[in-house]
């Protein structure tokens, strides 16, 4: 794989996992008890941490990007393993 579709491939992951570890430990002004600004959504954040969140995102999409490499390199799980709807031919034609 080149190293400009690796990159590509790890951003996607930490995108993704970055919306999965974004709403982690986050509490509103009313379950913490402090008062709203006016004009202040009620289910705004009070203590929203950007660089725990992109903590969390790169472990989280290290790991799992690394999953996926892996499983390139090794091939743990194929497209023949996950093809359910139209399976390969040579899976079609064996009989069971």
């Amino acid at each position: 794989m080149r190293v400009a579709s690796s990159l590509a491939i790890y951003l996607l992951f930490w995108v993704m996992s970055a919306f999965l570890v974004m709403p982690i430990g986050i509490r509103t002004h009313e379950e913490k008890g402090e008062p709203l600004v006016p004009g202040q959504s009620r289910s705004a954040p009070a203590n929203f941490r950007p660089g725990k969140v992109v903590l969390r995102a790169t472990l989280l999409s290290a790991v799992t990007f690394g999953l996926f490499y892996a499983n390139l390199y090794y091939g743990w799980v194929s497209l023949a393993d996950v093809s359910f709807v139209h399976p390969p031919a040579s899976l079609a034609s064996a009989s069971y």
